[in-house]
């Protein structure tokens, strides 16, 4: 075990840039996925990705209310 300290460092020094790399990609995760829930639903404020989704979500979800506008044509 000659080598004991230096191994100690190099295990702090791939901790360290292990921990680096996941804080990085949360935030990358996290700003993908805000931009791709671009569709809020008016009645519960749920977030869709698209807007054939956000019409089965109102038509399921809320069926006694009318669907908006921006939903008739999908």
């Amino acid at each position: 075990m000659a080598r004991g300290q230096q191994k100690i460092q190099s295990q702090q020094k791939a901790q360290k840039k292990q921990e680096q790399l996941k804080k990085q990609q949360n935030r990358d995760q996290k700003g993908a996925a805000a931009k791709a829930l671009t569709h809020t639903c008016t009645v519960c404020k749920a977030q869709m990705p698209d807007p054939k989704t956000y019409k089965q979500h109102f038509e399921n979800k809320h069926p006694k209310n009318d669907l908006p506008e921006d939903l008739m044509g999908v």
